[in-house]
């Protein structure tokens, strides 16, 4: 435990050394220094103002789209999934929802009230919080032209309301105010058929599991979209479906996923990232962007770090 860190006070659950390949979609990387599960926002703020102002922090939802390298996250980590979970409505056309709240969960919950235009989030396999960092988007929709505010919380623990033209918002790219994080948003949506909403999300979900490798251990796409191409298709047309190092393989269901068969490290998967991204851009001329967010440090580094 950090020097001076002031624990009495918090409600939530604080450990060390917690292995992350539990709360990651990938099953792999090293442990984090820090975890911190809150009781709640109020809860949260006291445990960001009781640390370091220099810590560390990584955020963490339900784990999809993140790599973390094997050895681990020497800082403190912050579990929002089922903790952060408020979801209501607000008016007739606006939901609140916590950070933590599952995409698909906050799809279904809208067509039951009737309202629709979000029906896209159940092809998002993350939290909002993580949807709202990124701007997630499936099956053409996006996530920030739903958004009618945010809360974020900063490094003091002061909460924020922000309207969506606080941010810079772009494809897969959110930028903001400096050390915020998301709590909470406000969705705005439309009045409409909830039932064909719902047939709507299971259609959507049925699509997926139809295309995209489900069940296995991987962290959904792993490379953007490049403008006007399809990431699938480049990595499909170098030849790569099936391609593996170590225990990583490249799906040979959906060429923009790389599955974890059982045996992969962080390192697997790191490396064959780079093979297709090098790959593709020789044979096409296009240079693959990870959509993957890579944290932590690598095994080797950790050793060295050791005294």
């Amino acid at each position: 435990m950090t020097a001076g860190l002031e624990t009495t006070s918090l409600r939530g659950v604080l450990r060390h050394d917690e292995p992350l390949a539990r709360h990651n979609t990938w099953r792999v990387g090293g442990a984090a220094r820090r975890y911190y599960e809150p009781a709640d926002v109020d809860d949260l703020a006291v445990f960001l103002r009781s640390l370091p102002h220099d810590e560390p922090l990584l955020w963490l939802g339900l784990g999809s789209n993140l790599l973390v390298r094997d050895g681990g996250v020497p800082g403190t980590v912050i579990m929002t999934a089922g903790v952060l979970n408020e979801l209501a409505q607000i008016d007739a056309a606006t939901v609140r929802a916590g950070a933590g709240v599952a995409c698909n969960k906050i799809a279904r919950y809208c067509a039951r009230l009737n309202l629709v235009g979000g029906e896209f989030l159940a092809g998002i396999p993350g939290t909002l919080g993580g949807a709202l960092a990124m701007n997630a988007g499936a099956f053409g929709g996006e996530t920030w032209p739903l958004v009618k505010s945010v809360e974020t919380l900063d490094r003091r623990g002061v909460l924020h309301r922000r309207p969506p033209q606080d941010f810079e918002i772009a494809y897969r790219h959110v930028r903001g105010p400096q050390d915020e994080w998301f709590v909470a948003a406000e969705l705005q949506l439309q009045s409409g058929d909830g039932e064909a909403g719902l047939a709507r999300v299971k259609e959507l979900l049925e699509r997926r599991n139809t295309t995209q490798p489900i069940g296995l251990p991987s962290c959904g796409s792993v490379f953007r979209n490049p403008p006007g191409d399809f990431a699938a298709r480049l990595i499909e047309a170098a030849g790569l479906k099936g391609a593996c190092i170590g225990g990583a393989c490249v799906s040979t269901k959906h060429a923009n996923f790389i599955i974890n068969t059982g045996e992969a490290t962080a390192a697997d998967i790191e490396q064959l990232m780079g093979r297709v991204a090098e790959t593709v851009e020789q044979l096409h001329g296009v240079r693959l962007l990870p959509e993957v967010r890579v944290v932590g440090v690598a095994a080797s580094d950790q050793v060295k770090e050791r005294p």
